[in-house]
């Protein structure tokens, strides 16, 4: 028998239908979010191989003012430890080649030289970054 002094029970925890709700916001945001940080590491990693791209490419400058010529070998001539040469992480795949004769440039080494970053590993997405000797810049820059 209930008296007039007894409060009704008060119910403890989520009810079905709001723990569903709940899972579906965090779905949600999480569908948002993770896309756009994907993104942000790609593009992180990115600066590792367009930094290396362009101390090869300095250096590269460097031994055609001494020898009016740009080099195919990095290993021997650039002094890096290995042809082609992998960045710090190992997300890139550094070689370099003779000018596109496309671009107005002979196809010699003595007037262009190629510098490719092939990307390797979880950076695949993002492709490869191709600088030359006059400037030109192809790939996601």
């Amino acid at each position: 028998m209930k008296t007039n002094n007894q409060q009704p029970r008060r119910q403890q925890g989520f009810s079905l239908i709001e723990l569903l709700i709940a899972m579906a916001v965090v779905g949600i945001l999480a569908g948002i979010a993770y896309p756009s940080y994907q993104n942000y590491v790609l593009r992180s990693n990115r600066t590792e191989a367009q930094n290396t791209l362009l101390e090869i490419l300095a250096k590269q400058q460097n031994f055609f003012s001494r020898r009016m010529t740009y080099t195919l070998d990095l290993m021997n001539d650039l002094n890096y430890a290995a042809d082609p040469v992998i960045t710090t992480d190992g997300l890139y795949s550094i070689a370099a080649s003779t000018c596109d004769p496309n671009n107005n440039f002979s196809n010699n080494i003595a007037n262009c030289v190629e510098l490719t970053a092939t990307a390797q590993g979880r950076q695949v997405p993002d492709g490869d970054l191709v600088i030359n000797s006059a400037g030109a810049r192809t790939g996601n820059w």
